[in-house]
């Protein structure tokens, strides 16, 4: 067993100086983290939208090019009107020419414009549309996209200090989980050479055969609690790779007791990204108000076109060219009460958003001194178990040795290795409970490493 625990000590040793360091890993959690990455794209969508939003304002160009054959008579008038190609002829004077004198030559139907012959049209135009007053809708839509493009951003921050958040638990547990080990081990040597000292005094006579398999008993114990917190670190190992991106077997460095975040409620409360975010939702409330009253102002828009139209394609352009300049003005004056119950919606969603901002602010400062209360618990009871596990350890030497003179029974030797042992695995899990209420504040105050 000795041979055995040095061996393994060498090796953590090795893997120690060869290992991921917690401030290396972080930055492989940002750059490689796929949950992060998601949170990305998410931003830089929200980015897009707000430049699109922002693309309104200077209107828009579109360039048709129209094709089009028909022996219609109404289009065919028209694609001549078009094309300043129209005649007399189109209109049917060749009919009323053949017959001046006829009293009932205003009821003749002229051939030539009911029946024309079959003709190609092709249209070439480009036309620019420009908003010039929408009420402030336009305006709203941009600050609106923003804010949600900067929440996005808080988004993403907020996921990345969760990942971080969860990586140092994990770099933490594992080195407390290698203390862990490293005492149980110290256990199991202990354990076997009181099981050699009681088969020894077993052939001298002294104890009987329960007593060494009682100790036997409490051997496989000690080794059923190594193997499970062997599994466990290998989880620990899984968990870190899956955040980081790439196979993770070892760690750099010892990371046995976080330190203390230092700060005060009202830093807190200015840097937590809940409360920035609950923040930004009542700025985002108050433009969706400005949005909706733009419904009840008037919009204009300019518009300008310049195209040419002719039987051939693009023959003789500027000749049959065409332009069409305008202002449009439109006002809607009623539909059903749809604009004011909206507007009021904006207003009762407002007063909800600053609702949920006092909650926000109401319950990250509670949280705060809920978490220092546990951490302050924590440190206390974490200075009383090391001397707990320093005495019980004492205690056991002490029973061993007498148990080896004959002087107390091998219950008594058992009954104070297990407190021992109880000892060593309570002061691991307070230790462990105190760093993630640590890391749990820092993610709080939105701290990436302390």
């Amino acid at each position: 067993m000795k041979i055995f625990f040095l061996a393994l000590l060498t090796l953590s040793s090795c893997f120690a100086h060869e290992g991921l360091s917690l401030e290396n890993a972080i930055a492989k959690v940002k750059a490689n983290n796929q949950e992060i990455a998601i949170a990305k794209f998410d931003e830089h969508i929200k980015t897009l939208e707000h430049q699109a939003a922002v693309g309104q304002n200077y209107g828009s160009v579109d360039l048709s090019q129209v094709a089009v054959r028909s022996n219609d008579a109404l289009n065919i008038f028209g694609y001549k009107l078009q094309s300043r190609q129209a005649t007399f002829a189109d209109f049917g004077f060749a009919d009323f020419v053949k017959n001046p004198s006829d009293p009932n030559v205003l009821k003749i139907m002229p051939n030539d414009l009911n029946n024309p012959a079959d003709r190609n049209h092709f249209q070439t135009k480009i036309e620019y549309t420009l908003p010039l007053y929408t009420g402030g809708k336009l305006e709203q839509y941009g600050k609106i996209t923003k804010a949600l493009q900067e929440m996005s951003t808080l988004d993403l921050e907020a996921l990345t200090l969760e990942k971080i958040y969860e990586l140092k638990k994990s770099f933490f547990a594992i080195s407390l989980l290698d203390n862990h080990l490293y005492n149980l081990h110290i256990i199991a040597t202990n354990t076997e050479k009181l099981a050699a000292t009681t088969e020894a005094m077993m052939q001298e006579g002294y104890v009987k055969k329960v007593d060494l398999l009682e100790v036997q008993s409490k051997q496989a114990d000690v080794e059923r609690l190594i193997h499970q917190a062997e599994a466990n670190r290998t989880l620990l190992y899984y968990f870190i790779s899956y955040l980081v991106g790439e196979s993770v077997t070892a760690i750099q460095g010892k990371y046995e007791e976080a330190e203390t975040l230092l700060s005060s409620d009202e830093r807190v409360l200015n840097d937590n990204l809940a409360i920035k975010k609950a923040a930004q939702g009542v700025e985002i409330s108050k433009m969706n108000i400005a949005l909706q009253e733009s419904t009840f102002l008037p919009q204009v828009g300019a518009f300008a076109n310049y195209g040419s139209s002719d039987e051939k394609l693009m023959n003789d352009f500027s000749k049959n060219d065409a332009y069409t300049v305008g202002l449009q003005v439109k006002w809607n004056v009623f539909n059903g009460g749809t604009d004011k119950n909206s507007l009021e919606k904006a207003r009762v969603e407002h007063l909800k958003a600053s609702q949920q901002l006092q909650l926000a602010k109401n319950s990250i400062a509670l949280s705060f001194k809920q978490i220092q209360t546990h951490i302050q618990s924590h440190e206390y009871e974490i200075q009383s178990l090391k001397k707990e596990v320093e005495l019980a350890h004492l205690i056991y030497e002490n029973y061993a040795g007498r148990y080896a003179e004959k002087m107390s029974s091998i219950n008594e030797v058992l009954m104070k290795q297990s407190e021992e042992l109880t000892k060593v695995l309570r002061l691991k899990e307070v230790q462990n409970a105190r760093n993630e209420k640590i890391f749990e504040l820092q993610k709080l105050a939105s701290k990436e490493i302390q």
